[in-house]
C-alpha cells in the first residue's frame, strides 16, 4: 500500500511539473497580420454522411459506384388539364415507387414546389410575380388506401405511449410534405400513390427569380416543377427534406413519365419527351413538315404565323389532350400557347444520328430565335463529343417568362443562354448532381463547359489563363459561402459559390496536371456516373484517379476554405552559375511554383535542369510541385541552374492561374509603371 502510495504522489508530481513547463512555454499572443508559418491540410473532411456510404459499399476511393451502388426510381403517370382562364392546371398522377434501396421506408416525402407562391413559406432571394393558393392536394392514396390529409395535431406528453402508425400526410401547405405510412414499404419493396392536385400558375411584372412567373397572362403558360413530385431519397442522407427556397433549383430521381396534357383547341404543346399521338392533335401537313426536320441543317417552319390555329395547326375539338412519353429522366417541363410558331432543325448526335431540334416562340420575338437552331446544333454536338454522346431523342426551346432555366430535353430560353442551359443535359440531367446543396457540381461544371464551346464556335483554341488567378480578388469575402456549404442557404453568396468558383479552380488544376488531362478526366467522370447520383467526394477521388494523383490538398483548399494562394518574388540573388529565387505564399492555399524563366540573347549555352522545359531557346518553364510547402514554410528558394546564361526576367505563376490578389510582386526585376 506504501509503494502505491508513492507511486501515485510522484505521478501527481510529474504532472504538475509537465503543467507548470507548458504554461511557461504556451503559444504567444499574435501581433501581425502575416505568420511565420501555416498549417497545410493535405486531405479532405469526410462526413458523417460519406463515411456512411463508404461503410456501407455504396462508394470508395476509387470515385466509382461502389458494388452495394443503389439508387430508388419513381415513374410518373399523369393527366393534366390547363384551364387558360382560371390560369389553373389540374392534375391527377399515379407514382410507382421502387425502393431498391436496403432500407425499409416509414414515410415518403412529396416536393410540393408550387407552395413557394403561397405567403405563408419560408424563401429565399425569389419573389413570386403572384400570391396563390399554392399546391392544393385534395386526395391521395398508397397502394390504394386513402391517406388523411388533415390528421389532428399529437401534442407531446412525457412519458406517453407511443403514437399507433396511421397513413397519413402532413405539411401539405409546405414545399415539402410527409406521409407517414402505417405499414411500411419493404427494402425493394413497391409502393403505388396516386394523388389529385391543383395550382395556379403565377404571372405579373412583380416576379423576381428564376420560376417565379410562370405564364404571360392568359396567352402563354410555361410551368414548371408544377406537380407533386417524390423527393429524393440516397444512401447519403436518406430522404432529402430541406425545403425549396427558390434560388437552388432540384436533385431528383430518375424514372419513365407518361404524361397527358389536355389544353384547348388551336394550342401548341412542346415538352419533355416524343410527343405519342401527333395524329390525334395535329394537322397532317404540319405531321408531314415534322417528317422532314433531319433531313438537312436547314431551319424548317412546321407552324407559321399563319398557320396557326384549330383546324390549320391543331385538329380540331373543344379540347385536345397532347401525349408526351420520356424515358429515364428526372423531371418533366411543358409549355403552350395558341399563338407559338414552331420552327425546327436537326443536330448529327455522334454515336446516335440525327435528332430534332424544336423552337416554339411568341412571333414578336422571332429575332431572339434566328441563330437558335445553329447555336443548339453546335452545343449538342460539341458537348456530345467532349463528354459522351447527347442521350436523349430530341431538344426543345420554349419561349415565356423564364428565360434561362433548363429540364429533360427542354431549355427555357433564346438565344441568350441557349449554349449553357443545354450544356444542363450532361448535369445535372444525365450526371444526376445534387443541384440543390453542391450547386458547383452542377452550375460550376456548365460555366467551365461553356468557355470550351464558345471558342469552339468561334473556331479558336480555348484560354484558361487568368481565370484562376481571378479568385484572390473574392478570397477572404464574408459573404462568401465555401463551395462545400449547402447551397440552398448560401444567401447572398449563392452566385459565386455556384456558379463563379468552379471554373476558377478547374484553370488551376489545369495548371497542375494539364488542361487537356482535367477534360479526358471529366469525359471518364460523365460516363461512370450517366444516369447516377455522384457525390462531390466522388467528383474528387474519381479524378485524383484519373489524373494518377493524390491532389486531396487542392480539393480541400478550394472546396472547403476561402483561402488564397498570394504568392510573390521576394529577391533574386546569383551565386555563380546559380540564381536563387526567394519565393513567399502570404496566402494559406499552396500552390506549385511555376517560373518563366526568359533569358538574354547574348550568353553561352542554356544550361538542363530536370524541371524545367524549354518553350523556345530564349525561355524556360520551370516547377516544382506543392508538396514543396507541406512542411508549413511560407517561404522557398527555388534554385536556377542555367549554366552562365544570363537571366533577363522571371514570372511566378506566369500563366495567372493561382488565386493572387497583387500580381504586380510576381515578376522580377519589378516592373515599373
Amino acid at each position: 500500500m506504501i509503494n502505491q502510495m508513492k507511486f501515485r504522489l510522484s505521478l501527481f508530481a510529474l504532472m504538475l511539473c509537465s503543467s507548470i513547463a507548458l504554461a511557461q512555454t504556451k503559444i504567444p499572443l499574435r501581433n501581425s497580420l502575416s505568420t511565420e508559418t501555416r498549417a497545410i491540410r493535405t486531405n479532405v473532411p469526410m462526413t458523417n454522411s460519406i463515411q456512411k456510404a463508404f461503410a456501407s459499399g455504396t462508394r470508395d476511393f476509387t470515385g466509382k459506384p461502389g458494388p452495394n451502388y443503389w439508387q430508388i426510381q419513381v415513374d410518373y403517370d399523369i393527366h393534366a388539364k390547363l384551364n387558360p382562364r382560371t390560369q389553373t392546371i389540374t392534375g391527377t398522377e399515379t407514382i410507382t415507387l421502387s425502393n431498391n434501396s436496403p432500407d425499409e421506408m416509414n414515410m415518403i416525402v412529396l416536393k410540393l414546389d408550387h407552395n413557394i407562391f403561397r405567403a405563408d413559406v419560408p424563401r429565399g432571394s425569389s419573389v413570386p410575380a403572384e400570391t396563390t393558393e399554392g399546391m392544393v392536394v385534395t386526395r391521395i392514396t398508397v397502394d390504394g388506401e386513402n391517406v388523411d390529409l388533415a390528421p389532428m395535431p399529437r401534442p407531446y406528453r412525457r412519458n406517453s405511449p407511443p403514437y399507433k402508425l396511421r397513413l397519413e400526410a402532413r405539411d401539405l401547405d409546405q414545399t415539402v410534405a410527409r406521409i407517414m405510412l402505417a405499414s411500411p414499404i419493404p427494402a425493394n419493396g413497391v409502393a403505388t400513390l396516386e394523388i389529385d392536385w391543383h395550382t395556379k400558375l403565377p404571372g405579373g411584372e412583380k416576379g423576381q427569380g428564376h420560376r417565379m412567373t410562370q405564364r404571360f397572362e392568359d396567352r402563354l403558360f410555361q410551368p414548371t416543377q408544377w406537380f407533386p413530385r417524390i423527393a429524393k431519397y440516397d444512401d447519403l442522407r436518406g430522404w432529402k427534406t430541406q425545403p425549396y427556397l427558390g434560388p437552388a433549383e432540384f436533385f431528383n430521381n430518375f424514372g419513365r413519365f407518361d404524361v397527358k396534357i389536355e389544353v384547348p383547341q388551336g394550342w401548341l404543346v412542346s415538352g419533355t419527351g416524343v410527343l405519342q399521338n401527333p395524329e390525334e392533335v395535329l394537322m397532317p401537313e404540319v405531321i408531314e413538315r415534322i417528317g422532314q426536320i433531319t433531313d438537312s441543317d436547314n431551319d424548317i417552319m412546321i407552324v407559321t404565323e399563319e398557320q396557326r390555329g384549330a383546324g390549320k395547326a391543331t385538329r380540331e375539338g373543344e379540347s385536345l389532350t397532347w401525349h408526351f412519353s420520356a424515358e429515364q429522366v428526372n423531371d418533366f417541363a411543358w409549355a403552350t400557347s395558341a399563338d407559338y410558331v414552331w420552327k425546327a432543325t436537326r443536330a448529327t448526335i455522334p454515336e446516335n444520328g440525327p435528332i430534332p431540334i424544336h423552337m416554339f416562340y411568341l412571333p414578336e420575338h422571332a429575332a431572339n430565335y434566328e441563330a437558335t437552331g445553329a447555336v443548339g446544333r453546335h452545343a449538342l454536338e460539341f458537348y456530345s463529343d467532349l463528354w459522351v454522346p447527347y442521350p436523349f431523342p430530341q431538344l426543345t426551346y420554349q419561349d415565356g417568362p423564364s428565360l434561362g432555366m433548363e429540364y429533360p430535353m427542354v431549355i427555357n430560353s433564346d438565344i441568350g443562354a441557349a449554349d449553357h442551359e443545354i450544356a444542363h443535359q450532361w448535369w445535372p440531367m444525365m450526371v444526376g448532381t445534387n443541384e440543390t446543396r453542391y450547386g458547383w457540381m452542377d452550375e460550376g461544371l456548365n460555366m467551365y463547359m461553356n468557355i470550351l464551346s464558345n471558342n469552339h464556335s468561334r473556331g479558336e483554341p480555348f484560354d484558361l489563363d487568368g481565370l484562376g488567378m481571378q479568385y484572390g480578388n473574392f478570397s477572404g469575402g464574408e459573404d462568401e459561402a465555401t463551395m462545400m456549404w449547402n447551397a440552398n442557404y448560401a444567401g447572398s453568396g449563392y452566385g459565386f459559390q455556384t456558379y463563379g468558383k468552379a471554373m476558377m479552380m478547374l484553370s488551376m488544376l489545369g495548371e497542375i496536371v494539364g488542361d487537356d488531362e482535367v477534360i479526358a478526366a471529366m469525359k471518364e467522370y460523365a460516363r461512370t456516373w450517366a444516369f447516377k447520383h455522384p457525390s462531390p467526394w466522388d467528383f474528387v477521388f474519381f479524378l485524383n484517379n484519373a489524373l494518377d494523383q493524390n491532389l486531396e490538398w487542392f480539393w480541400y483548399y478550394w472546396l472547403w476554405t476561402t483561402e488564397s494562394v498570394e504568392g510573390s518574388i521576394q529577391n533574386v540573388s546569383m551565386d555563380g552559375d546559380l540564381t536563387k529565387v526567394s519565393i513567399q505564399q502570404a496566402g494559406e492555399m499552396p500552390s506549385p511554383i511555376v517560373l518563366k524563366v526568359e533569358f538574354e540573347r547574348s550568353g553561352s549555352d542554356t544550361g538542363s535542369m530536370e524541371n524545367a522545359e524549354m518553350l523556345d531557346d530564349q525561355t524556360a518553364l520551370v516547377r516544382w510541385p506543392a508538396s514543396v510547402w507541406f512542411d508549413g514554410s511560407r517561404t522557398y528558394e527555388a534554385v536556377l541552374n542555367f549554366g552562365t546564361r544570363k537571366i533577363k526576367k522571371i514570372t511566378l505563376d506566369p500563366n495567372q492561374r493561382f488565386p493572387d490578389r497583387d500580381y504586380s510582386d510576381n515578376v522580377w526585376p519589378k516592373e515599373m509603371n
